[in-house]
């Protein structure tokens, strides 16, 4: 069967070039820009427009800084082009099909998105942490000293102080705490696993509708998308003939296979 990869020494037909593709785990990656290019293909970028906005979004302001990106990226000059007629042509898709959708999207999803900055301290001991609980609370002791000398995470590195997070990042039990309490509201010891909990509540940062968040969630729905369209392609390898010439009749198999 003829050569259609040469690499080195080793030449690739087409059988041996899919087995490579399945053993190194690149096949739902081509898969994948597969589909993506199959979506995207209708849609028209001017190629000057999508450089200019391809190279400033990588710092790449000069000749020589657009062609050491391309000897790293083992890249030409035109094919640093189509990639970004390509990013173009994605970021164009991902408006036209969600773009009127996003500032709801964003109210569902806001709830989730705002940051909150907390202080926490845990411990296995019960007696402990009423003690500790009981000099926050009673005795005004300093959140941070008591953190750091008692806590039993990694917070105590930072006088129990964590984030700015987002509300989904700590544990469940803690975020719901965390979503209906107000800056400065101490929580007694509460489980949480295997821990006792102590957490304060220091300030809520709400989640802002930028340029920077509509992006990131046109990126979460298109994300969401395109994890569907990959479970609905299938992928048929050829399967030799008596006369060696492959054929689509292999066996059918998904995209993540």
């Amino acid at each position: 069967m003829a050569t259609v990869l040469q690499i080195g020494q080793m030449g690739l037909d087409g059988p041996a070039l899919i087995a490579k593709l399945r053993q190194y785990q690149l096949m739902p990656k081509l898969v994948q820009e597969m589909v993506i290019d199959e979506a995207i293909a209708p849609i028209e970028c001017e190629a000057q427009i999508a450089l200019q906005a391809f190279c400033a979004k990588r710092g790449l302001f000069s000749t020589e800084q657009q062609q050491a990106w391309c000897d790293q990226q083992q890249q030409t000059p035109e094919q640093m082009t189509l990639a970004a007629i390509r990013e173009c042509k994605l970021l164009k898709f991902q408006e036209e099909t969600w773009g009127e959708q996003i500032e709801s999207y964003f109210l569902q999803r806001k709830a989730h998105l705002d940051q909150v900055r907390y202080s926490l301290i845990r411990t296995k001991d019960a007696s402990l942490a009423q003690e500790i609980y009981f000099r926050i609370n009673d005795d005004g002791a300093a959140f941070s000293e008591l953190a750091s000398q008692y806590s039993e995470g990694q917070e105590a590195k930072t006088g129990g102080l964590i984030g700015p997070v987002e509300l989904n990042v700590p544990h469940p039990i803690l975020a719901r705490m965390l979503m209906i309490s107000q800056p400065g509201q101490l929580w007694a010891p509460t489980q949480i696993g295997e821990w006792l909990v102590i957490t304060r509540h220091e300030q809520l940062l709400p989640a802002q509708f930028d340029p920077a968040m509509r992006q990131r969630l046109l990126n979460e729905r298109f994300q969401a998308w395109l994890q569907q369209q990959l479970q609905d392609t299938a992928v048929i390898e050829p399967e030799p003939t008596a006369s060696g010439t492959p054929t689509l009749a292999g066996e059918e198999l998904t995209a993540h296979s």
